[in-house]
């Protein structure tokens, strides 16, 4: 800093307001000569001055420097004996304060402007004289003076200068919009440390920050719209983002048949298209969200729908196209709006909807770049939306073709009572269930789960289901089923990975869980085989609750071969057996306690009570499958040992003649079966090995069954006219409604089923 003497002081007029004695041995003139009058006139031009305000180029020995004090604005002429270029100090003030491209501003102790530069581009409202004595924060039009005002008076008091603030200003009178600044202060010091004031300099960046902030509105939307599957909550999405963000008054209106996900209509859309408005956000809307209707023609919206190209439309009480639709236009008045924005949703030349963007009451009216960026948020929202559409058809088809396959009735035995509670998950599932009769008072729960969603996965649980009943009908062991069922999976499981590298369904592996529970209302017990799914779930008649010991073989398609193991538990009357495709019975208590508090309701309020009680749970699908077992009545079963020999034919005929005859059936039925029983009982005898057994229920039908030790393999034969035997089971087949073989560990039991006209009901 210099410390020379002080020469002389110039005003900023260029009139010198002090004269040293130094200055007048140096420059040859006195006191009296020199004040009041300007340099150029004591130099009579010589050597004057170059500009207003600034010192003679004859001081070049000498230092200058400028000097605030108070209101007042003046130049320092110092001897520096050298020290100093005033060529140099000439060049930095001139540039500052004449040619800088920011804007300067000299102010004092209290922040007053004593100069100012107002620097290129749109500066502060006012002139360099107008603005000289204004407070700086309050002349600069700052939206929070006093804020700063404090960080202008820490400057001032640490010396700390403080770089870039960005401020922002109000808007100017008549609409104008709001300036953003980038505010720096410097602390000006004199010689002997005393404080005289702050340098300021102020630099528009409003194009800049304006940038900076579309930019992040834009990300934004990027990283927020799209995170859900559905398409109003995309569009609801769009809004929250934009809003006030971007501006205040956000509608979103989609064309209906996108909601349901079919495929969107090129442009131009017919006018008698309806949309729903699926989102908004504001002060007063013309149509509640959900409406449907058509866009009214000789609109801006209408327009849009036309040409798919987005609109900057000034929004005034004459606007011919308010008149098309008077409740918008009520709105629109009653939110104050002025400047509005209308732009399409729209992709590969499809129509998806519209969306309209209003700037009401104080806020700055749209131009020109909100117009581009309006088109890149709802471009980005229309894929989202696009997404959404084809997952919602997608999930509608899967839904459909799920719903065909799954039973189109429900259908139960006589023996036992069935319920099923399903709740939905997004996106559908694989989970599916199955009640199947099977002879011998015998019937089959199946509850299976194939991982994943979508119409694939809806294809591939049909496909097990169809397996399961064709299994089924062969009357094969619970965990011989499975293993069936499993390599059946397997091989689909290895189609799908052969598929093309491109398909999707190439890198979703399939994997599915199932539990098969076989009851028999005779003997009254279970037979479970599991795999993957959870535990089955007991409530015995009293209360008495329990998870059944039933241990569990591998997911169905999966890498582990293991064999399926075969739990066989007793299942008495009365008792609730609860199979759940995920472990719901032990993640939620409280199940537990719906399902022993309602033991005794009817299976279909007792499944609602458990579908309450999950209400706030949606977040995958649910299917649990309850059923309560009746037995089958003792007087409705006959069982009858047999002889080793041929004399056990007549005997059996004759102990079933008395029963069809204690139970009711007519002379034809009887006939019959007794022709099945002395053709099954013989068949028997020559080729089977005792024990033997004769066992004949009465439901809604008729079976009869005979049971031996043999492992031969009865087949029908279709004998020739000369053969004197071969055709028991040829005549069975004939006669009866249905006929099987069931095999056991030990041996196997051949069986035929009857219609009746007298045959048991429940």
């Amino acid at each position: 800093m210099s410390s020379g003497a002080v020469l002389l002081r110039i005003a900023a007029d260029g009139r010198i307001v002090e004269w040293s004695a130094r200055a007048a041995d140096l420059l040859g003139r006195s006191r009296e000569e020199a004040e009041g009058r300007t340099v150029a006139e004591l130099m009579g031009g010589d050597d004057g001055t170059t500009g207003r305000g600034t010192p003679p180029a004859a001081l070049g020995a000498m230092s200058v420097r400028p000097v605030v004090s108070g209101d007042s604005f003046t130049w320092e002429v110092r001897d520096e004996h050298g020290e100093g270029t005033t060529d140099r100090d000439l060049a930095i003030l001139r540039t500052l304060f004449v040619h800088s491209p920011i804007g300067l501003h000299v102010l004092d102790a209290d922040l007053r402007i004593v100069r100012s530069r107002i620097g290129t581009g749109e500066a502060p409202p006012g002139t360099e004289d107008a603005l000289a004595g204004q407070d700086f924060p309050e002349a600069l039009g700052l939206e929070d003076p006093e804020k700063e005002r404090a960080a202008a008076l820490r400057v001032l008091m640490t010396g700390e200068p403080t770089l870039q603030r960005v401020v922002r200003s109000v808007p100017n009178i008549g609409g104008g919009r709001r300036r953003h600044y980038s505010l720096s202060y410097v602390r000006l010091d004199g010689v002997d440390g005393e404080v005289l004031g702050l340098v300021a300099s102020a630099l528009d960046v409003t194009e800049h920050e304006r940038a900076l902030r579309r930019l992040e509105l834009l990300e934004h939307v990027r990283a927020t719209v799209g995170e859900r599957l559905e398409v109003v909550a995309v569009c609801q999405e769009l809004v929250d983002a934009v809003a006030p963000a971007f501006t205040s008054i956000v509608v979103v209106e989609v064309i209906e048949d996108v909601i349901r996900g079919e495929e969107p209509p090129l442009a131009p859309v017919d006018h008698d298209v309806p949309l729903r408005r699926a989102a908004f956000k504001g002060l007063m809307s013309a149509h509640p969200v959900g409406d449907v209707r058509r866009l009214p023609d000789g609109t801006p919206f209408s327009r849009v729908l036309n040409d798919l190209r987005p609109r900057l439309v000034p929004v005034t009480e004459d606007s011919p196209w308010l008149s098309a639709d008077p409740a918008r236009a009520d709105a629109i008045a009653r939110s104050d709006a002025h400047s509005l924005i209308v732009a399409p949703l729209t992709v590969r030349g499809q129509a998806l909807g519209v969306v309209s963007f209003y700037r009401h009451r104080d806020e700055e009216p749209f131009d020109e770049d909100d117009i581009a960026l309006t088109s890149d948020l709802c471009a980005h929202a229309a894929l989202c939306i696009d997404n959404a559409r084809r997952f919602t058809r997608e999930r509608t088809i899967a839904a459909t073709v799920k719903r065909r396959l799954l039973p189109q009735r429900r259908s139960a035995p006589s023996t036992m009572d069935v319920a099923r509670m399903h709740i939905a998950g997004p996106g559908g599932g694989g989970a599916w269930f199955d009640v199947i009769e099977l002879a011998g008072g015998r019937t089959a729960l199946v509850l299976g789960d194939v991982v994943g969603r979508g119409v694939a996965t809806a294809t591939t649980m049909g496909q097990l289901r169809t397996v399961i009943h064709a299994l089924a009908a062969l009357d094969l062991e619970p965990n011989e089923l499975m293993a069936r069922l499993s390599d059946t999976a397997a091989l689909l499981a290895s189609e799908r990975s052969a598929l093309p590298a491109g398909d999707p369904l190439h890198h979703e592996p399939l994997t599915a869980d199932c539990l098969i529970a076989v009851y028999d209302a005779v003997d009254q017990t279970c037979t479970f085989v599991r795999a993957g799914l959870p535990e089955p779930y007991l409530i015995r008649p009293g209360g008495d609750a329990q998870t059944l010991p039933v241990p569990g073989g591998p997911v169905l398609a999966g890498t582990d071969r293991s064999p399926f193991p075969a739990t066989e538990l007793p299942l008495p009357a009365g008792s609730i057996l609860a199979l759940g495709n995920e472990d719901l019975l032990e993640s939620e208590p409280g199940l537990r306690a719906v399902l022993r508090e309602g033991a005794e309701l009817p299976l279909d309020e007792l499944s609602d009570r458990l579908a309450y009680a999950l209400r706030d749970h949606h977040g995958s699908e649910k299917l649990l499958l309850l059923a309560r077992p009746t037995g089958q009545p003792a007087d409705q079963v006959l069982t009858v040992p047999l002889a080793e020999d041929l004399a056990a034919v007549p005997e059996a005929r004759a102990a079933v003649r008395g029963q069809l005859d204690a139970w009711g059936v007519g002379a034809d039925d009887a006939f019959t079966t007794e022709l099945v029983v002395s053709e099954l009982v013989a068949n028997a005898l020559r080729h089977g090995a005792p024990p033997y057994r004769l066992r004949l229920i009465l439901d809604e039908r008729l079976t009869c069954e005979v049971r031996d030790a043999g492992d031969s393999v009865p087949h029908l034969k279709h004998a020739r006219a000369i053969d004197e035997g071969g055709r028991g089971l040829f005549i069975v087949a004939s006669v009866a409604d249905g006929w099987g073989i069931r095999y056991h560990a030990v041996g196997k039991t051949v069986w035929a089923q009857q219609s009746t006209s007298t045959a048991a009901s429940p």
